[in-house]
C-alpha cells in the first residue's frame, strides 16, 4: 500500500463551469463545481441523468468540446508524472494526446459505442500501447493478452482476433476497462462503468479496480447513480445535482448522516437488499413525500394466467463452405413455469443465462424448438401467424433499452395510439382519451404527446414504453430489464409505477433483470436462471432468505449492499467461469429434473455444472 496521507492531490477541478451552445442560447451543464481527488483515493461524483457528472469527467479529458460544450471558466489542474502541475483547461490539443489514455484513462458507459466496430479487440487494445509505450507488436500484443486475462475474460486468445459486436454486454465492458488499464494511468475516470453489468460481474470488476487503485496508487474518480456501488468502492463521496455540487464527504457520512434534502431523498430511492425480510407480497417503496399510508402489499390471486412447460430455444452456429449448421447455442434448454394473475414472476442471473430469449420466446418473437406455452387457455404454440397477431393483444414487452424500441420519427401520442390503431380497438376520439389517460397514468405531462424520443430524458423514454405496453390492456407484461438503465429515483417511481397498475388492472409480469434488490421488491415469485435452465424457484421469500442452490448463493454474495459498513471482500468473490453454451447438433441435453424442497421451492437435480 502507498503511504498516501501527505500527497498533494491528483486532480483539482476548480469552480468548473461548462455551457452548450443551442439554437435558444447557452445552456449550463456544469454551473459551478470543485472538488479534489488525490492519489490511491476513490472519490464517487453521485447524481442522476442531467446533473452534470459525465460533464465534469469529459471536461477533465477536456473531450467535452467534441459534444459541442466548451468550458466557460474555473481551472483543472492535474499532476504529471514527470511532478510538473498543468492546467488542463488550457492544455493544447497535442498535449491533451500525449495525456489521453496514457496518464488519464478513462472507461465509458456504453462499451459498443466506445469501441471501433471495424477493427478487433486486439487491435484496439494494442494500439494505446504501441502509441504511449513504444512497445513493439508482439509485446503489445503479450500486455493485451495479460490485460484480459486481469479482467477475468473469458478464452482470452480467442477474444483479441474476434470484433466487438460479436462478444456479449459484459464482454465488451471488460475489454474497455482493460483498455483504459493498459497503461496503467495515473488517473481513472470510470463513467457509469457496471451499469449495464451483471451482478457477479459487476462484483469483480469493482474488486478488480480498487486491487489495481490499491497496487498501484491510481486515483479513480467514478461516477455512478448506483449507491450501492458507492458504498461499495468510495472512500470520498460528492453529490451533484443541476450542474452543482450540494454535498461533500467521506462515504459514511454521506450514508449515516446526510445532510442536504436530496442526499436524504437519493438514499430513500434505494432498493436494499433485506428490505422486505418477512413480508409475504411485494409492496411499492416508500419514497420521500409520497403518501405512506397508501402503501399496501399486492397479493394477486392463486389463478393460473401463464404455464410453460419443456420451453427449448435454440440458435444454429453455420460454419464451413455450405454454411451448414454444425453445433447450436443451447440458450433455452427445458423451462417450465407458471404466473398467476395479478402477480409477479422474476428471472434472474447474468447475461447470456437464457432469461430475454426465454421472455421472447414466449411471445414467440423468437421460435422455441420445443415446448408448451399457455395463455389464459390458448395454445401459444399452436397459433398461426395470423392467431398470433390476435393473441398478443394480451401480451406485450417492455424492452431494456426505450431508445431503441421507439420509433425516432414519431410524435409520442402516435407511438402509443400505434397498437390501438393496429387493433382497431378504439376509434375516433376514444383513442385520443385512452392515450391522454395513459400519458397521466404513467406521469407524464400532456404536453409531452406532441414531443419525439430525442428530446426525453432516459426514464420518460421508459415510461412512453410503459404506456404503450398498456395500450392494449394486456393481461400479462413481459418486462426485460425495464429499469436497469434508470436513475434511482426514476427507477424507484417506475417500478412503483407497475407495481400500482398491477394492483389495479390485475397485469401479470415476467420480470427479466440481474438487480437482486429489486427483484425482491416486485417479486411473487423468483426462479434462478444459469446456463439456460432455472436451477431454483420458488416464492421470493424462501429464495431470498434460504438460497439452497450453490449459484444461487454466489449471486446473493455478490450483490452490493448500500451500507459503506457492510463491503464485500474479494476472496468472498470465487466465481466459477461460465460454461459455453455452444454443443454439438450431436449433443443431447439431460431433462431438467427438480426436487421440491418446501411447498412451491423447487431445486434443480439435473447438472448444471455449477
Amino acid at each position: 500500500m502507498l503511504d498516501q496521507t501527505n500527497a498533494a492531490p491528483i486532480a483539482q477541478i476548480q469552480g468548473l463551469r461548462v455551457e452548450f451552445q443551442t439554437k435558444d442560447g447557452p445552456v449550463v451543464g456544469v454551473e459551478d463545481v470543485s472538488f479534489d481527488i488525490n492519489p490511491g483515493e476513490t472519490v464517487c461524483v453521485v447524481g442522476e441523468s442531467g446533473s452534470g457528472k459525465s460533464v465534469s469527467s469529459l471536461s477533465l479529458m477536456r473531450l467535452v468540446e467534441y459534444g459541442g460544450g466548451e468550458i466557460a471558466g474555473g481551472r483543472l489542474l492535474f499532476d504529471r508524472a514527470q511532478g510538473d502541475q498543468i492546467d488542463l483547461a488550457h492544455a493544447g490539443q497535442a498535449e491533451m494526446r500525449r495525456i489521453r489514455g496514457n496518464e488519464i484513462g478513462m472507461i465509458f458507459q456504453e462499451p459498443m459505442t466506445a469501441l471501433n466496430p471495424v477493427f478487433t479487440v486486439g487491435r484496439q487494445m494494442t494500439e494505446g500501447l504501441r502509441i504511449h509505450k513504444g512497445m513493439n507488436k508482439r509485446q503489445a500484443e503479450a500486455r493485451a493478452l495479460e490485460l484480459l486475462k486481469q479482467v477475468r475474460i473469458p478464452e482470452p486468445e480467442r477474444r483479441l482476433k474476434q470484433y466487438p459486436h460479436e462478444l456479449s454486454g459484459g464482454m465488451r465492458q471488460r475489454v474497455v476497462i482493460a483498455m483504459a488499464l493498459a497503461c496503467e494511468p495515473r488517473l481513472l475516470i470510470a463513467d457509469e462503468p457496471t451499469t449495464a453489468l451483471d451482478v457477479t460481474i459487476q462484483a469483480e470488476i469493482l474488486a478488480l479496480m480498487d486491487r489495481l487503485k490499491r497496487e498501484t496508487g491510481t486515483a479513480v474518480m467514478f461516477i455512478t447513480h448506483d449507491m450501492a456501488v458507492v458504498a461499495q468502492m468510495a472512500d470520498r463521496v460528492v453529490v451533484m445535482f443541476r450542474g452543482n455540487k450540494v454535498e461533500e464527504g467521506t462515504v459514511e457520512e454521506i450514508f449515516e448522516n446526510p445532510k442536504h434534502a436530496y442526499t436524504k431523498a437519493l438514499l430513500a430511492a434505494v432498493p436494499k437488499l433485506g428490505e422486505m425480510k418477512g413480508k409475504k407480497y411485494p409492496e411499492p417503496m416508500k419514497l420521500l413525500g409520497s403518501d405512506k399510508n397508501a402503501i399496501k402489499p399486492i397479493e394477486g390471486t392463486e389463478e393460473v394466467l401463464l404455464s410453460v412447460k419443456n420451453l427449448t430455444t435454440r440458435f444454429p452456429v453455420k460454419g464451413g463452405f455450405f454454411r451448414r449448421t454444425v453445433a447450436n447455442v443451447h440458450a433455452v434448454e427445458d423451462l417450465s413455469f407458471t404466473i398467476n394473475k395479478g402477480q409477479t414472476l422474476s428471472l434472474v442471473g447474468e447475461s447470456g443465462c437464457g432469461k430475454s430469449t426465454a421472455g421472447r420466446s414466449i411471445l414467440r418473437l423468437v421460435e422455441p424448438q420445443t415446448g408448451e406455452v399457455n395463455l389464459g387457455g390458448t395454445d401459444i404454440m399452436a397459433l398461426s401467424q395470423r392467431d398470433l397477431r390476435t393473441a398478443r393483444l394480451d401480451m406485450q414487452m417492455i424492452f431494456q433499452d426505450p431508445f431503441a424500441s421507439l420509433n425516432p420519427q414519431m410524435q409520442l401520442a402516435d407511438q402509443v395510439a400505434e397498437p390501438i390503431h393496429n387493433f382497431k380497438t378504439l376509434k375516433g376520439k376514444d383513442v385520443t382519451d385512452r392515450v391522454e389517460m395513459l400519458f397521466d397514468r404513467v406521469e407524464l405531462p400532456r404536453s409531452f404527446m406532441r414531443r419525439f424520443p430525442h428530446e426525453l430524458s432516459g426514464g420518460q423514454r421508459q415510461r412512453v414504453a410503459i404506456a404503450r405496453a398498456l395500450a392494449l390492456n394486456p393481461k400479462l407484461i413481459i418486462a426485460d430489464e425495464a429499469v436497469s438503465a434508470l436513475d434511482v429515483s426514476v427507477q424507484a417511481q417506475v417500478l412503483n409505477l407497475m407495481m400500482e397498475l398491477q394492483d389495479e388492472l390485475s397485469l401479470s409480469f415476467l420480470f427479466i433483470s440481474h438487480d437482486m434488490a429489486v427483484v425482491e421488491r416486485v417479486s411473487h415469485y423468483v426462479g434462478v436462471m444459469y446456463l439456460g435452465r432455472i436451477v431454483e424457484l420458488g416464492p421470493r421469500d424462501r429464495v431470498f432468505e434460504n438460497p439452497l442452490h450453490a449459484y444461487t448463493q454466489a449471486l446473493m454474495k455478490a450483490v452490493p449492499i448500500a451500507d459503506p459498513r457492510q463491503r464485500k471482500d474479494e476472496k468472498d468473490l470465487n466465481f466459477k467461469p461460465i460454461p459455453s453454451p455452444i454443443h454439438p447438433t450431436s449433443y443431447k441435453a439431460a431433462p431438467s429434473e427438480y426436487v421440491e424442497v418446501h411447498p412451491g421451492h423447487h431445486l434443480l437435480i439435473t447438472d448444471s455444472g455449477y
